[in-house]
């Protein structure tokens, strides 16, 4: 018997096409594209390319023949290359059933030009117009395409960092808008550089002066020009970036902008990590655009209530919710994230809403069965990268700590923020809740044999894009957002206090001086804290947004960075940059684990006062089990002066390195600059924060016996 010695080339496939990979491919060795979209209800396919001269009347149309071209759910074709030579963009057109009752509501239109789901880069034409993709009528030469161009260039190698390169104890993540970054004038950048990623790769320099080794970007995907969305969370896509974000946008050079622009951060050795929205689209609801999603397979994209009158289940606040538990929504996702992270080098991703993922199909919670984060563990190109979640969606449900199915998830830490506010705003009885922050929410993040949850599994911050900046928590009470046109109900009331004068105009010296110390105090204590650390670009020079909590529609002065404030806050800027590199040289700060037998806990004379009334805490860590130095914390919220008895060593084994009462330079000093405590009575002054130092050599063998003092007790601190 004799077998043959090679194999026969494929005959089906290059006359039908292939239904893997889903988007558009490049056949290499064959001269041609291939292209595979899901659509489980359409009945009819096309597609459509165009020529950059008229995006009117394509150059070629193919129409899918679904016993030819059909693979289950999955539409698919090989196009040869020279049918298609002119052609820079492409589009698709879907024909299906007439809107059903409950759950089998479809949003066919064949008029519609829709963008593929995979699509990596789209190009809008100056006659776009958004209101042409909500009313009825063909979108020819007025919808944004898919580029083909992409396919054809060639793929600029990437220099990934290794895995074990990855910051670890030493993370510091700056929440970045890369349009608002660099878009304002004072940036000093070019022109065609402000507000781009060419802009953030010119400001490298100045986040390695910061102190800043990740950088956490506010959503890149594609996002709808015709709308008013600013900050990103409307996208169109989730394999394209934004085209605004181009130095050449009309060029639809995005794509590899970004990809420049993540290769040029890990050269300065920065991570970059995508605030990524899956949750929902800028498609809205039953009267929003059809762009994509909804127009190729609704019922299977979005999640539908059964509601004739309130089609689109709405948990995202934004009028549809992605239906994340259909398979095919899930290797969208599964996908999309792959990308992002082999073809551009992305290190992480924070999950916009990602509560959303529980959500059953009618809208129920299972919340420790979501399929996409086991999807995500197992996946082997995803598994290690860095994943954090907003762990709540926008109807109230709320997953922070050890109810997130997604275990080894860091999570944005709202507590923490809601504590480290309104402590400093001076409110009474927080102590205990302080004490429990400061540790690293052991209460979320429970490190019982059940859980085994992490510190640093919290990320820390007092701010975020999502409200009041870090000087307006300081400079206004009442949020000022009347520009964003919903009569100031918008945005969330948080908890600030404007030290006694509203505003900045003409706020008297005394004022702006406690909002400097203020700030001070905001960030000591995020530094001091166990866990990872979150700042908002522009708080380290006390940019302002004029007391707007929710700028989400502001593409304007009132949400780029103002770079002048820089020049009249540096010694803000200062102390930032110094707090950065006092928890990078104290490992003790920032631990795997829990603080536990290191930590003691004081108040300023005995134990901590966690009465309604107070205002002060004190602790000691000992820094000896990772080989670190000591640190004695005085923290007085209150409105009077208080003398803090230092109840561990002599006072000339401490040095005296941090006062956020002084002004700069004496708010903060290097172990060189650093003068030794003169008693062991330490008095802080009102509102204000003393950091001391002790030499890991000047540790005794044996703690000095402590008077009455509280250790953590459990997993609370």
């Amino acid at each position: 018997m004799s077998f043959p010695t090679s194999i026969e080339q494929p005959r089906w496939i290059p006359q039908e096409g292939s239904s893997f990979p889903l988007g558009v491919s490049r056949v290499e060795g064959a001269d041609a594209f291939n292209f595979a979209i899901y659509s489980k209800h359409a009945q009819t396919v096309e597609l459509l390319f165009f020529a950059p001269g008229d995006l009117e009347r394509p150059v070629h149309q193919f129409h899918f023949d679904p016993l030819a071209n059909k693979s289950g759910p999955i539409w698919h074709c090989r196009i040869p290359e020279d049918l298609v030579t002119a052609a820079d963009y492409y589009a698709y057109r879907f024909a299906g059933p007439e809107p059903g009752p409950g759950f089998s509501r479809h949003a066919f239109d064949p008029e519609k030009l829709l963008l593929d789901p995979y699509a990596t880069s789209i190009f809008f034409p100056e006659t776009y117009d958004r209101e042409a993709a909500r009313r009825p009528g063909s979108t020819l030469g007025r919808a944004p395409l898919a580029v083909l161009r992409d396919i054809r260039s060639p793929v600029v190698e990437l220099d990934r960092a290794p895995r074990n390169r990855r910051h670890e104890w030493d993370l510091i993540i700056y929440e970045m808008h890369v349009g608002g970054f660099t878009r304002h004038e004072s940036s000093g950048l070019a022109p065609h550089h402000r507000g781009t990623f060419s802009g953030v790769v010119d400001k490298i320099p100045y986040l390695l002066e910061l102190g800043i080794n990740a950088v956490e970007l506010m959503p890149v995907f594609q996002f709808d020009p015709g709308s008013d969305d600013y900050w990103g969370y409307m996208p169109i896509s989730f394999f394209a970036p934004h085209h605004g974000y181009s130095s050449r946008p009309e060029s639809c050079c995005q794509h590899d902008e970004f990809r420049a622009m993540v290769k040029s951060l890990h050269g300065a050795g920065i991570e970059v990590i995508l605030d990524v929205v899956y949750n929902h689209t800028a498609e809205g609801d039953e009267n929003g655009p059809l762009y994509s999603l909804k127009g190729i397979d609704n019922s299977t994209y979005y999640m539908l209530s059964g509601d004739q009158d309130r089609p689109y289940a709405n948990f995202s606040g934004t009028g549809n919710t992605i239906h994340t538990r259909n398979r095919a929504v899930r290797q969208l996702i599964i996908d999309s994230i792959r990308h992002w992270t082999v073809d551009s080098g992305v290190d992480g991703f924070r999950f916009d809403l990602a509560s959303v993922f529980s959500r059953n199909p009618d809208g129920s919670v299972s919340p420790f069965e979501a399929p996409i984060f086991g999807e995500l563990a197992s996946h082997p190109d995803l598994a290690d990268l860095r994943l954090i979640a907003e762990p709540w969606d926008a109807a109230g449900f709320s997953q922070l700590g050890n109810r997130f199915p997604g275990t080894l998830w860091r999570q944005w830490n709202s507590g923490y923020r809601e504590t480290i506010q309104r402590f400093v705003r001076g409110d009474c009885g927080l102590v205990g809740d302080l004490m429990t922050r400061i540790y690293g929410s052991s209460d979320y993040f429970s490190d019982e044999l059940e859980h085994s949850f992490h510190p640093y599994q919290s990320i820390n911050y007092f701010s975020s894009h999502d409200g009041l900046t870090l000087y307006d928590l300081t400079a206004y009470n009442d949020r000022n957002n009347w520009a964003n046109g919903h009569g100031n109900r918008d945005g969330p009331n948080e908890a600030s206090w404007n030290c006694g004068w509203e505003g900045d105009h003409e706020a008297p010296v005394e004022v702006l001086a406690l909002r400097r110390k203020q700030a001070k105090n905001f960030f000591c204590l995020l530094m001091l804290s166990n866990g990872t650390p979150m700042l908002r670009m522009g708080d380290e020079f006390l940019n302002s947004q004029n007391g707007n909590s929710n700028p989400y529609n502001q593409n304007n002065e009132t949400s780029w960075l103002d770079w002048t404030r820089l020049d009249r806050n540096r010694g803000v800027f200062r102390f930032f940059r110094e707090m950065i590199a006092f928890r990078r040289r104290h490992p003790s700060l920032s631990r795997s684990r829990f603080w536990r037998d290191d930590i003691t806990w004081f108040g300023p004379s005995g134990p901590p006062d966690l009465s309604e009334g107070s205002k002060q805490l004190a602790w000691y860590l000992d820094g000896a089990s990772e080989n670190d130095d000591d640190i004695y914390v005085m923290v007085n919220g209150g409105e009077v002066s208080v003398e803090f008895l230092v109840r561990e060593g002599s006072p000339d084994q401490w040095m005296e390195t941090i006062d956020t009462s002084a002004e700069s330079p004496g708010d903060i000093f290097s172990a060189s600059q650093a003068t030794p405590l003169k008693s062991e009575i330490c008095r802080v002054v009102e509102q204000s924060i003393v950091v001391l130092v002790r030499k890991n050599g000047l540790r005794a063998n044996r703690r000095s016996a402590l008077l009455v003092a509280e250790r953590p007790v459990n997993h609370r601190a």
